[in-house]
């Protein structure tokens, strides 16, 4: 059965327009995969976002990150930074899988090169995570590299989000959080574009969830009788995604990246020190061949004023996101008893109603 999102309880994110699937994969040529690992003493997997249809290693794209804060184990952002480009999927995980999952990245496209006859004499795998261990034995790091193949063959325009994958055992504002998703359409000097975001949420802490303005995570809290703490806590961290068919430079990209704070602040995260909240992005519209040669290259870039309407939309994309995390993900309940509901649960009746 397909899940609920946002948009299904008749709340509506920001006035911008939407892409067909609402989701990240909207950008042409882009596709999700996930590989849940579910027991009684796991919950955890890892999601896969694939970039391109085609091999981006010989091919690379361009691609920024920004950290807003570093309280993260993530696997590849120096070389982003520091060459602006992106050669392999992006794999999101937990925070003690990383490395086994860059490892398994790494595999899997050393494979597809020697397959293509590519040389590859060293690449770059990027990989994030948020720490799942309120509800996964995250010691005994369970996602391996089958699990990545998995997800990657598993991958389409069309993926599920909440509790699947990544964020299988992730916990967003006391909720359940998970895998959320939402893109914008943009049109520009007569170009039709599109920007998409994926999360993988596990931030935050309920007395301060917003919904649209409405502090819903306090209501909840008097509804169960719950005292707010006297110093809130914003725990466990948050990876955005963006991808955008954009043509943007990496420097331009790393500003569209800056606001996704933005759209965590709107659902009432104030990235707090606990929280590590990571942005990763890339642009299939100029593509990086590989390659010592001398070159030329030529590639056409946005100015700066049009890249006004990407600051809208990745803000309004994130926020959407992170709430289609929270509504699709399932109520879990931890070994120690502690429940972490669905959001789904409040909208449905008719005393959080926010349409």
């Amino acid at each position: 059965m397909t899940k609920k999102r946002i948009a299904d309880y008749g709340i509506r994110i920001g006035s911008g327009e939407r892409g067909a699937r609402n989701r990240i994969t909207d950008v042409p040529g882009v596709k999700v995969g996930h590989a849940t690992i579910r027991d009684a003493r796991h919950r955890t997997g890892v999601t896969i976002i694939l970039p391109c249809e085609d091999n981006p290693f010989p091919n690379k794209l361009t691609a920024a990150s920004f950290v807003q804060n570093g309280f993260g184990k993530t696997v590849g952002l120096v070389q982003i930074d520091e060459l602006g480009t992106l050669e392999t999927p992006i794999a999101l995980t937990n925070t003690l899988n990383t490395g086994l999952v860059a490892d398994a990245l790494v595999s899997v496209m050393a494979e597809r090169c020697a397959a293509e006859h590519i040389p590859m004499r060293s690449i770059n795998p990027v990989v994030g995570e948020t720490n799942d261990s309120r509800l996964n034995d995250i010691l005994d790091r369970a996602v391996h590299e089958e699990d990545v193949r998995r997800a990657i063959e598993s991958a389409g325009e069309d993926f599920e989000e909440g509790d699947v994958g990544a964020g299988a055992g992730t916990v967003c504002h006391g909720l359940k959080g998970g895998i959320g998703s939402a893109s914008r359409v943009l049109r520009i000097a007569g170009g039709v574009y599109t920007l998409g975001v994926l999360v993988q949420s596990n931030h935050g802490c309920l007395e301060e969830l917003t919904i649209r303005g409405r502090r819903i995570g306090e209501e909840i809290m008097r509804a169960q009788n719950r005292r707010a703490r006297q110093e809130p806590q914003d725990l466990g961290s948050i990876m955005m995604i963006v991808a955008t068919d954009l043509p943007v430079s990496d420097r331009q990209l790393r500003r569209i990246l800056k606001r996704c704070s933005v759209g965590l602040a709107r659902c009432g995260s104030y990235l707090g020190h606990g929280s590590g909240d990571v942005m990763i992005g890339f642009s299939t519209a100029n593509r990086m061949p590989a390659g010592g040669m001398h070159r030329v290259l030529q590639q056409q870039v946005l100015t700066e004023h049009s890249l006004e309407q990407a600051f809208f939309a990745v803000a309004e994309a994130t926020e959407e996101a992170v709430l289609n995390s929270l509504v699709a993900a399932k109520p879990q309940t931890a070994e120690d008893g502690t429940r972490y509901d669905s959001l789904a649960d409040y909208l449905s009746g008719g005393s959080y109603d926010l349409g």
